[in-house]
């Protein structure tokens, strides 16, 4: 068995095609398909079963092997990462994978830092939604991810990073400005800019559940996932919106609109850092935790208790 073939197999496995797996390795099909019956003649068993005439899928013993490799590779990148950092180079590679307005309001300085201090470092930054955060984080093919502590499955990590609550946001000189505590009732007054419906965005399965419950009708005038796009349309007067915010920052400048907190209708929310639990954090990305945490090592749960890397 050679890591080679290893290395093929594991591609063609995990992408379920010959020909994306060639697309990704730069290898011709014909090579890998190679080295999977390699494998199967070295091991004495079938490891991928085709269906139709594109798709493939592991057999038992695929994924038994399919584990293993993965293991393998990512051991190995541990240990090439130890050794580096042992003799003082403090090379490595670092896959992060980030919504846009994380990446935008909160990661600049923050990777901005860790870049100076390791600047050997491979690091290699993604902007992606929350959803497609969480599935390059279980497939392994980033390191860290964030996403809302709420959307994080319970197999995985989630660190708490930072505390978020919800606002309205709604033009200069709008009514709901001058209230007191703006209550469901009243939103429900005027047109709604909100995100589209998906497990995604429970801000606004939140919003509609609260309406729901008041007997309420309501109005969607626009559909935006983007917090900046939305607040344009807002401040044109169009509809009142709704963002997520990190606690003590409003990140939208050159705005004329109100931030209005809602507290009182919405929990507060946390935004986590996101790892598979099975992944080692080499010195690179313990690095890169302590840049965001501070220095103390221990990064806290969402139940409290620490990840002592």
């Amino acid at each position: 068995m050679e890591i080679q073939q290893l290395k093929g197999f594991y591609h063609v496995a995990k992408l379920g095609s010959f020909t994306r797996a060639a697309q990704a390795t730069f290898r011709t099909q014909s090579a890998l398909s190679q080295q999977v019956k390699a494998l199967e003649e070295e091991l004495g068993c079938r490891l991928l079963h085709r269906i139709g005439r594109k798709k493939l899928r592991m057999t038992q013993a695929g994924e038994r092997l399919f584990r293993f490799a993965e293991s393998l590779f990512i051991e190995v990148e541990s240990l090439r990462e130890e050794l580096s950092d042992l003799r003082g180079f403090k090379r490595g590679r670092l896959k992060i994978a980030a919504p846009f307005t994380t990446l935008y309001h909160l990661f600049p300085g923050i990777l901005k830092s860790y870049m100076a201090e390791f600047p050997l470092a491979e690091l290699t930054v993604l902007d992606r939604d929350q959803r497609s955060v969480i599935g390059l984080v279980r497939d392994g093919d980033v390191d860290l991810g964030v996403a809302l502590e709420s959307l994080v499955p319970n197999d995985m990590n989630a660190l708490r990073f930072r505390e978020v609550q919800t606002v309205l946001m709604a033009p200069e000189g709008h009514p709901l400005n001058r209230v007191r505590e703006v209550t469901i009732d009243r939103i429900a007054q005027y047109p709604l800019i909100l995100p589209p419906k998906d497990r995604t965005h429970a801000g606004r399965t939140r919003l509609e559940e609260l309406l729901s419950e008041s007997g309420l009708t309501y109005r969607v005038i626009m559909e935006s996932s983007n917090v900046e796009l939305s607040s344009l349309y807002v401040e044109m007067g169009l509809g009142i919106s709704f963002a997520t915010v990190v606690k003590d920052l409003i990140g939208l400048k050159n705005r004329r609109l109100r931030f209005i907190y809602l507290n009182h209708l919405f929990e507060p929310e946390y935004l986590s850092i996101v790892m598979r639990k099975d992944r080692v954090l080499t010195p690179l990305k313990r690095a890169f935790l302590d840049t965001l945490f501070g220095h103390s090592g221990n990064y806290a749960e969402p139940g409290g208790g620490p990840v002592k890397p």
